[in-house]
């Protein structure tokens, strides 16, 4: 216990400061008098004094952070987080039970768009708004807003970006300071997202349907204040402005930031990454459209555009829908379902395995079936032009091994729980890639309320799971990392 204590007094700076956030949905309520305002303002009441007691009781423990305290408060901060934004649903909805309120929270924390509640647009105004303005907090990473915070309140940051950054991109940085960093990347998230708001706004969506949309586009949080989702405007310049957003929330933010700076979009073209998603998601499209006019009523123009939007919302990790596509044939949503598991660029808002991973693991394949054929060859994995070090190949196969391990086990213990398989191997896909949206019972005509308790709580935890990408969550519960 004595280890964690200066790990909860970040953690109780951090919920105050996340309390406050509560003052924007409560602005909104007095906007438009829709009754949750007092909700909101027991909510920021509550979270200020539960941070408060935690500082209180933690300050004589305060000293800068090691570097394996970055995981553990890693992963208090997004489970207090999605603890402290749970309160507004639980006052305002007395029905709604804890692993309820706790999923909702979770999942807009996690830009996962999953979502337990029905009859979303006679929600207040105020709930919907908060909804899509934490998947916009989880989009970039609250991490990363606290890495810019934290020097602020004596703490350093760099071991939360080496937490929450874990991959192959976790050491490059766009400034040598990562405060700054965190900074430009902000800069360059907040600036995409005045883009997509003002051109929802063009397209038609009223005001605060542009807002809640732009939140939930670039961050891929999929949430949607309407229960129809994106159907319910049935708008081809809507859905064209979404998929430009979505695909930019795909790529690495970084190279956003550098074409802001330089002007330029070299980088992207460029980037190996960027190109292998956007060919990938072209050729899906193509071929899927074709596919669908085929084996359905469509005309091959309503097939495209049905399939374009709900592929690249799918793909990408949103799960905005357009179609209930899970009356198509099987093997379309399957293949935008899998699509989900390495169609976003490393350092993008989205989940899964990563196209960068996807690639050093066919380079590394395809190098291994040179060498059978020539044992003396010497094939380095390269990525942009730079070779991949061993030991970055070596940690990408044991992610991949741990990512498709928690999938199975997760998929079976969904099916013990009474779903069947294909509800719950799309559950898990929907939760761990944070995509949102899966097929069966948890397909786009459905959502998360049908399922049990049990089921809530395991889909909160592989939410978070795949949001933490495996590691950063999975060693703090090894006896080696508690040991001195």
């Amino acid at each position: 216990m004595y280890k964690l204590m200066p790990i909860l007094h970040v953690l109780s700076k951090l919920v105050m400061l996340f309390s406050g956030l509560f003052i924007f949905p409560s602005l909104v309520s007095i906007y438009y008098h829709d009754g949750a305002l007092d909700d909101f303002l027991a909510s920021m009441f509550v979270g200020l004094s539960v941070g408060l007691f935690l500082w209180a009781a933690t300050r004589r423990y305060e000293r800068e952070l090691r570097p394996r305290d970055g995981f553990v408060l890693v992963s208090l901060l997004w489970i207090g987080f999605a603890a402290t934004a749970t309160t507004p649903f639980l006052l305002y909805y007395p029905h709604m039970n804890v692993a309820q309120a706790f999923f909702e929270a979770m999942s807009g924390l996690t830009t996962t768009g999953a979502t337990v509640l029905s009859d979303l647009d006679s929600l207040p105004q105020s709930i919907n708004f908060w909804r899509h303005f934490l998947s916009w907090l989880g989009g970039m990473g609250i991490i990363v807003l606290a890495v810019a915070v934290l020097p602020l309140l004596g703490v350093g940051g760099m071991q939360l970006y080496k937490a929450e950054m874990a991959g192959p991109m976790k050491d490059s940085k766009l400034t040598p300071r990562i405060m700054q960093t965190a900074k430009n990347l902000w800069t360059a998230y907040a600036a995409l997202t005045l883009a997509a708001f003002l051109c929802l706004r063009l397209a038609g969506m009223s005001w605060f349907d542009a807002l809640c949309h732009a939140f939930t586009s670039l961050s891929l949080g999929g949430f949607s204040s309407r229960s129809d989702s994106i159907a319910y405007f049935d708008s081809l310049s809507i859905e064209l402005v979404m998929i430009v957003f979505m695909l930019l929330g795909a790529m690495n933010f970084a190279n956003h930031f550098l074409a802001f700076r330089n002007r330029s979009i070299r980088h992207f073209l460029h980037d190996a990454e960027t190109r292998s998603v956007l060919g990938v998601m072209g050729v899906s499209i193509i071929g899927l459209s074709g596919y669908l006019a085929w084996h359905s009523n469509y005309d091959y123009f309503t097939a495209m555009r049905l399939v374009s939007f709900n592929l690249v919302s799918v793909a990408t990790g949103s799960g905005f829908v357009s179609a209930d596509f899970g009356n198509w044939p099987l093997s379309v949503p399957l293949w935008m379902l899998m699509l989900s598991c390495f169609a976003v660029c490393t350092g993008s808002t989205g989940g899964g395995i990563k196209m960068g991973r996807a690639l050093i693991l066919f380079r590394q394949a395809s190098g291994d079936i040179i060498r059978l054929l020539h044992p003396t060859a010497v094939v380095p994995v390269k990525i942009n032009q730079r070779v991949v070090p061993p030991q970055v190949v070596q940690s990408i196969l044991s992610f991949i091994f741990a990512y498709i391990a928690c999938m199975v086990l997760s998929t079976f213990v969904f099916m013990m729980s009474g779903l069947d398989f294909l509800s719950a191997f799309t559950a898990v896909i929907a939760c761990i890639n944070n995509t949102g949206v899966g097929l069966g019972v948890v397909g786009p005509s459905s959502n998360f309320s049908v399922l049990n308790d049990f089921q809530i709580w395991m889909g909160s935890l592989l939410m978070l799971l795949g949001r933490l990408e495996i590691f950063t969550l999975l060693i703090i519960v090894t006896p080696a990392f508690w040991r001195k």
